[in-house]
């Protein structure tokens, strides 16, 4: 079935340019953008009547159907606490698409998620793509694995310390993954240079693709001498590195600018929790900025509930944020800092039909979807 929406007011975000026209889907791809698009016999037609319509939202940093809403430890998946290094975890295996979340997620125009692994581990495991509605999971992913989960700082230390095990320090920390990553690399050369291959080592075959630069390393940093040191280790293994968090980050911008950091902020709209938080501010997104640093945004999602994320973006706007730069934040910003901006992120030809027409400006904080569509189809209609 082919939809053609009219009338809309076009947020592409492949630039910052209102644009009034109409999309023609066919299938699950948007097949043209234009000011004027015929209405062909068989077309659903919905007329947008000046609305406004953005590409879906993207959470580039999330937990959901990982920690299961209202549960405890019986839908708790995310945190293998009994090994400081897990690169062999895969997402897929502990999440539940069936956690209503993604429902709340559609309703409120988030149409893709990057979910995986928390962060009590030095290397947690792979993180998985999804859009947030299917009848069965293997419909829903875009990339798995996507990225591959590392932490440094507070939580491992917690975790661990209060297990009387290592890691307790940051420098521990620091041992551990740089350790890893050296036996993943000899792990990977052996594999391709050698006549007789290496003993299949789950967890070292689980990092090939990090240390030969193929896959996103997520990194969970929220102090400034943490993003320095997850810096530091991407140079020395020519890493391909998103810092998630970055919550000091906007006291160090000429380091991240110096050194190309992707910072995937979030999330700023949450309390002071322990003791990485101290500098946590809404004031970070504009100020990274004005700095000249791209950055995405993120919910953490069940830290800030899912249906929230634009809510967090227009929060930033009013402590000096760009509009146009928190709606890339959590659209193709997101999906090219979570390798999916091939398909995801703005309205063009030949990407994903995953679409959203609000009933405001998509940060108005009373604004609510209208129409959301994922792959072509309409799955939410207010």
């Amino acid at each position: 079935m082919s939809i053609l929406i009219k009338n809309g007011k076009l947020l592409r975000m492949s630039d910052d340019k209102e644009f009034i026209g109409d999309i023609l889907i066919k299938e699950n791809k948007i097949i043209k953008v234009s000011k004027n698009i015929d209405h062909i016999a068989g077309d659903l037609l919905i007329d947008a009547k000046l609305n406004y319509i953005t590409p879906g939202l993207i959470d580039s940093h999330c937990h959901i159907g990982m920690w299961e809403d209202g549960m405890n430890f019986e839908g708790a998946d995310g945190n293998e606490t009994t090994d400081p290094i897990t690169p062999n975890l895969d997402a897929i295996y502990g999440l539940n698409p069936l956690d209503p979340c993604f429902e709340e997620a559609y309703k409120a125009g988030v149409t893709t998620v990057v979910t995986g692994p928390g962060s009590a581990n030095v290397i947690g495991g792979t993180f998985v793509a999804l859009k947030t509605f299917g009848a069965q999971l293997e419909e829903m992913v875009i990339k798995n694995p996507v990225a591959m989960k590392s932490a440094l700082g507070e939580n491992p230390k917690t975790c661990y310390s209060n297990k009387g095990k290592s890691p307790s320090t940051r420098m521990a920390i620091a041992s551990m993954l740089r350790e890893t990553l050296i036996k993943a690399k000899e792990y990977s050369n052996k594999k391709n240079q050698d006549e007789t291959p290496p003993k299949l080592d789950f967890k070292l075959e689980a990092l090939e693709d990090i240390v030969n630069g193929k896959m996103i390393m997520k990194t969970h940093a929220h102090r400034a001498d943490d993003i320095m040191t997850a810096v530091r280790v991407s140079k020395e293994f020519n890493l391909n590195m998103t810092i998630d968090h970055c919550t000091e980050g906007h006291l160090i911008t000429d380091y991240l600018k110096k050194n190309s950091v992707k910072p995937i902020i979030g999330p700023i709209m949450t309390g002071r929790s322990k003791i990485e938080l101290k500098n946590l501010s809404m004031k970070a997104p504009a100020i990274l900025s004005k700095a000249g640093i791209k950055f995405a945004m993120m919910t953490d999602h069940p830290v800030i509930p899912i249906q929230y994320l634009a809510v967090q973006a227009s929060l930033a706007v009013k402590e000096g944020l760009n509009e146009m730069e928190a709606l890339k934040s959590i659209t193709i910003n997101a999906a090219e800092f979570t390798g999916i901006s091939d398909k995801l992120g703005s309205l063009e030809e030949g990407k994903d039909a995953d679409i959203v027409i609000w009933s405001k400006f998509p940060l108005d904080w009373q604004t609510s979807p209208k129409y959301v569509i994922i792959n072509g189809k309409i799955v939410y209609k207010k």
